[in-house]
């Protein structure tokens, strides 16, 4: 197996040169193509607030900039929703798809980083695989990101962060995270 440059970020350079043989072993792919891979992570930010509060997108932009290197795009509402006081056309929310370098650098900054600064943390939940080896992880702080200073956050947001892999089953997508340093509950 080909293995990462020395300019590849940390966690690329582990799956190419750890993971992946790991992954060949405990499976019995025939072929390296067969291995598990991160394909991509969508890093979501829901903005109801911005229906009254303008200045949120742009906190909020700024806040997801920050954490993840790339500049988010903006979701806008398809439909109006009287109930809710939404028009067709009102910011909803702030998305982020990462690739590439982006992506692992990403990834190692939230494993390594980001999660253990989370309040009584015990590890993320096993159940939130969707049945494909895609997982997906909901924090209730963006602020648990070293990038972000606390004192420049105005508000408190959730993100969604979700990780989508080649993996054709849950158990394999697990194996793969948890190889990557992915903290997972103990049952």
């Amino acid at each position: 197996m080909a293995t990462a440059t020395s300019t590849s970020p940390r966690l690329k350079v582990r799956y190419h040169d750890e993971v992946a043989k790991t992954l060949m072993t405990e499976f019995g792919y025939d072929n390296v193509m067969q291995v598990p891979a991160v394909v991509k992570v969508a890093v979501n930010i829901g903005l109801g607030e911005a229906i009254e509060n303008a200045k949120a997108v742009e906190s909020a932009t700024g806040d997801m900039r920050s954490i993840t290197g790339q500049q988010p795009y903006v979701r806008r509402s398809k439909k109006a929703i009287s109930n809710f006081k939404l028009r067709e056309g009102n910011v909803i929310g702030l998305a982020v798809t990462l690739r590439g370098a982006r992506m692992w650098e990403f990834l190692d900054r939230l494993m390594g980083a980001a999660l253990p600064r989370v309040r009584d943390f015990h590890g993320v939940p096993v159940d939130a695989f969707d049945g494909r080896g895609n997982y997906s992880l909901g924090l209730s702080e963006q602020i648990i990101f070293p990038e972000l200073p606390f004192d420049t956050v105005d508000r408190v947001r959730g993100l969604q962060v979700n990780i989508v892999t080649t993996a054709k089953t849950d158990a394999e997508g697990k194996r793969l995270l948890e190889l990557l340093g992915m903290p997972f509950a103990k049952k």
